[in-house]
């Protein structure tokens, strides 16, 4: 399979502070372990003990973390950061609940997302009864060009953007149906413009479709929509009809709830 991307090689990164990144591995390890003890974050993070136990006096200081029992996890300040940061999504609420009601409505997982930092970040996530299991959660992250939440988003990106993505990501494969040529995936960009919606053909997960619809303000992609579930359920025919066309209408929902709810 051709995994060339015809692009430029990326730019020098910028200069990054160390000891930042190391307490930003010290928490990614918190959130994985689902809290723990300073050997088992040290050996997790790959620094000594008294390196990461420093790091973790000073989180901890700063109210970021809290030790129970000569374990660490998580402190009730990281609310005001997820808080504030659902403030800054306008339109939040109208989002959670037609999320909601579309789950309810069809028993299968529905999300939205929006593109930071060259991949998909999930903002929120509804499931139905029958919902199949997907690691994906808010605040999570995947591919842009695996998902049909990132394609749906990427195809409405000038070009320019949509390179300099794949500049810092790549195009990986994450199954043997990924794309990873840039030109198949400027095509299928393509496609997804021309017929309002992005397909994950057991891309991204194998056993798993997805069908996104673009929101938009005005001119701009604000984020998407997407429905997922297993392949089994999610025929080719399904996908890219009743569930497509769900697809878009929730993103039409949210985008004209967006826009009275402004005036």
């Amino acid at each position: 399979m051709n995994t060339s991307t015809d692009i430029d090689e990326p730019a020098r990164q910028p200069r990054t502070i160390r000891g930042v990144n190391i307490s930003y591995r010290i928490l990614e390890a918190i959130k994985s372990l689902n809290g723990a003890g300073v050997s088992e974050i040290a050996s997790h993070v790959g620094h000594s003990k008294s390196t990461v136990y420093s790091h973790l006096t000073t989180l901890e200081q700063n109210e970021i973390i809290v030790k129970e029992d000569n374990e660490y996890r998580f402190g009730l300040r990281l609310l005001s950061f997820a808080g504030r940061v659902r403030d800054q999504i306008g339109n939040y609420d109208i989002i959670t609940a037609e999320l909601d009601s579309v789950a309810e409505e069809m028993d299968e997982v529905i999300q939205f997302g929006l593109e930071e930092h060259g991949r998909v970040k999930y903002l929120y996530k509804a499931s139905g009864e029958r919902a199949v299991v997907t690691a994906s959660r808010p605040g999570s992250h995947s591919p842009v060009h695996s998902t049909s939440l990132g394609k749906a988003i990427l195809a409405h990106l000038p070009e320019e953007r949509v390179d300099e993505i794949i500049r810092e990501r790549g195009l990986p494969a994450r199954t043997p149906n990924t794309i990873t040529d840039r030109d198949n995936l400027m095509e299928e960009l393509a496609t997804t413009r021309e017929r309002g919606y992005a397909l994950d053909d057991e891309e991204n997960l194998e056993g798993v479709r997805c069908v996104a619809a673009p929101v938009m303000n005005g001119d701009d992609v604000f984020g998407a929509v997407s429905i997922t579930g297993p392949s089994h359920r999610f025929s080719h025919r399904h996908l890219e009809r009743e569930f497509a066309e769900l697809a878009q209408e929730t993103a039409n929902v949210i985008e004209l709830n967006t826009k009275y709810s402004s005036l």
